[in-house]
């Protein structure tokens, strides 16, 4: 993660919805966040969605695209 060149809103992610962002990021199904952070499924879609509300996205694609463009994951 390269949180010095991290957008706004990156940043003012919760460490929690950091977490699911990159495991989102990662590939990972909802399903499997919420194995991996000993949350239940619908935690895990929760966070998923504000994540992309903040963002203002509504695609998967799109959010891992604009986590590479602002800087939280280097491609």
């Amino acid at each position: 993660m390269n949180v010095g060149t991290a957008s706004p809103v990156i940043e003012s992610l919760t460490k929690r919805e950091m977490e699911v962002l990159l495991l989102i990021c990662e590939g990972r199904s909802s399903k499997e966040i919420g194995r991996d952070l000993g949350i239940t499924f619908k935690t895990a879609v929760c966070h998923r969605t504000r994540i992309m509300e903040k963002v203002g996205v509504h695609e998967v694609a799109s959010l891992v695209r604009y986590a590479v463009r602002k800087g939280f994951l280097v491609a």
